[in-house]
């Protein structure tokens, strides 16, 4: 047990058979059910809300822990930070608000609420509609900053691309300031999608 727990990537496939083994006994369990549509929409709302796990995980530990304590690491210490665990990091945190994005608008289509949501249900008349598009929205903002804010000025602060020094340090405070505007948005847009589904 322990060579496999000291194995993320054997520790990830086992809770995927795990996960899968359970999907089995829950299917035989009650008697089965249908591969449908709304089987699909029960699938990609399984990815979404694992996508977004790791995506709002990944910017709170950003806002939470890395960019507060940054200042208290010593220099000789700070590549580890820069070269390896942010590198690291950044690319987990874009793919998976890639991924949050895409498997959200994936549930909405199936579930037959994507126009009516992105237009914040105007016209509807329905609070349901409203409340899952304006945590949509909110969501769209906050991986449209990740991809085309947060991504191209971490790039030139951790010096993956070339950027003079007064380059770097604008890089960095762009970037954490667009981090910021994402955790200030991230509680109104995890309320609208839990309203949706448990108010209306």
């Amino acid at each position: 047990m322990t060579s496999i727990l000291q194995s993320l990537s054997k520790t990830v496939h086992i809770s995927a058979v795990l996960a899968v083994l359970l999907f089995v006994g829950l299917y035989l369990g009650s008697d089965g059910f249908g591969f449908d549509r709304y089987f699909f929409s029960w699938l990609f709302r399984y990815f979404h809300v694992l996508a977004g796990i790791m995506w709002i995980g990944l910017l709170w530990y950003l806002n939470f822990v890395q960019i507060p304590n940054m200042p208290k690491i010593s220099d000789e210490q700070k590549p580890a930070i820069t070269k390896v665990i942010a590198p690291a990091v950044l690319f987990w945190f874009r793919w998976a608000a890639f991924a949050t994005i895409l498997t959200g608008l994936l549930v909405a289509y199936l579930n037959g609420y994507l126009h009516q949501s992105m237009t914040l249900g105007i016209g509807s008349g329905y609070g349901k509609n409203t409340a899952i598009g304006i945590g949509m929205w909110l969501g769209i903002i906050m991986a449209y900053n990740v991809w085309f804010i947060i991504w191209p000025n971490q790039k030139k602060a951790l010096g993956i691309v070339e950027a003079l020094p007064e380059e770097k340090a604008i890089s960095a405070k762009k970037a954490m300031l667009t981090s910021r505007i994402n955790t200030l948005l991230s509680l109104p847009m995890l309320l609208t999608m839990v309203a949706a589904q448990n108010l209306y």
